[in-house]
Order: C-alpha cells, then sequence, then structure tokens
C-alpha cells in the first residue's frame, strides 16, 4: 500500500475527513464544499500521528535534503512541526498569521536565521493562501524557504497557481484523488458519485450552482 493511501485511509478511520457529497459544507471562505478535512484529530492519536509525522519527515529529506529549520503555521501547523524537528533532530519556529500587537509584535516565534533554509509544515493546502502568506513573512524575516509540506491536499487548480506563481514548491502525504478513491473502496461513499466529487475539484466556487 503506498503512503498516500494509507494516510488518505487513516483520516477516513479516525473522522479527520468527512464526506457529504448531498449535504455540503461551508467553509469560512463561502464555498460550498462535500468534504470536510480536520487533520488537527490526529493529534488525538498517537500512533497515526506518530507515522504521519514519520512520512513527512521522511518527505522532508526527500524533496529539501538541505533544510536547517521547520517552520510550522498557526495553529494547525504547529504539533506537526514539532514532532518533525524532533525526528529530524532541527530547530523549529512558528509562524502567526498576523504579527502580534504587543510584545516585540513579532509574527515568527522563535529563531531564524538570515539565509536559514526553511521547510514550512501546514496540516493541509486548498487554495494555498494562508500558507504563502507565512512564506513570504519568513522571507521578509530573512529566511530561504525551500518549499512546503502539507499532509493533504485537495488538489485545486487555484492553489496549483498560487504555488506556482509564488515560486513555492510543495509536497504532501495524499491528496484529494486519492482519499475519494480510498472512500469508495471502504464504502463510506458510493461509486455513482464520485463523478459529483471530481466536479467539485474542477470549480468549486460553481459547484453548488449546478448541482
Amino acid at each position: 500500500m503506498t503512503i498516500a493511501k494509507q494516510t488518505a485511509e487513516h483520516l477516513l478511520e479516525i473522522g479527520a475527513v468527512s464526506l457529504k457529497p448531498t449535504e455540503p459544507f461551508t467553509w469560512a471562505s463561502g464555498i460550498k464544499s462535500p468534504i470536510y478535512c480536520d487533520n488537527r484529530v490526529i493529534m488525538g492519536y498517537p500512533s497515526i500521528r506518530k507515522e504521519v509525522a514519520a512520512h513527512l519527515a521522511k518527505l522532508i529529506q526527500e524533496h529539501y535534503p538541505e533544510v536547517e529549520v521547520i517552520a510550522g503555521t498557526a495553529t494547525a501547523g504547529i504539533p506537526h512541526a514539532a514532532w518533525i524537528a524532533d525526528i529530524l533532530e532541527l530547530p523549529m519556529v512558528y509562524i502567526r498569521s498576523t504579527a502580534k500587537k504587543h510584545g516585540r509584535g513579532n509574527q515568527i516565534e522563535g529563531v531564524i536565521y538570515e539565509g536559514q533554509k526553511m521547510v514550512i509544515i501546514e496540516d493541509l493546502i486548498s487554495t494555498g493562501g494562508s500558507v504563502l502568506e507565512a512564506a513570504q513573512a519568513a522571507e521578509n524575516e530573512g529566511a530561504n524557504v525551500l518549499g512546503v509540506a502539507a499532509i493533504f491536499t485537495y488538489e485545486l487548480a487555484d492553489g496549483l497557481r498560487n504555488f506556482r506563481e509564488a515560486g513555492v514548491p510543495f509536497v504532501t502525504l495524499t491528496n484529494y484523488s486519492t482519499l475519494i478513491t480510498s472512500a469508495i473502496e471502504t464504502a463510506r461513499i458510493e461509486e455513482n458519485q464520485r463523478e459529483l466529487l471530481e466536479e467539485w475539484k474542477k470549480n468549486p466556487r460553481e459547484w453548488l450552482i449546478n448541482n
């Protein structure tokens, strides 16, 4: 079994991912979605969180071998970044969505050095907006962002375009397509719902209008 498939099955087993093709969720952005992913659930399952951290650490070693510091996005990326940094025996920092309004006004908590090679950990990627903002903040503080590593990607065209335009590579353990296949194979959804779910990935903002 591939790591992508194994991770997808874990996310389904523990309820980190919910699929409701006929009763869509509403994201904070207002997008109606047949899928909701909350990878914070992984924290409650020690064996799975250790496996996820180990796989992400290996992925980082393969794709970003020069990494010198691991950064977590606040808040969901922080625990995973901590576990990965421990495995790789590297320093860790975390990046807030905005600078603090008090104290030293930090946006990045921890110590980074000019030119330090950084990999940013995110729990999931949709359009990539928040993690790309974190990458820009890190670059502004002098870090050299090698790329992003995440557990899951929705594979949305907007996200792929945003990462490409920003010039930031990313890797993930699993993805939307693999998850849908796993959900069908384990009878969590019906095969005849695959087309509906694939249509959402192609154009999520128009999906509800057409269905």
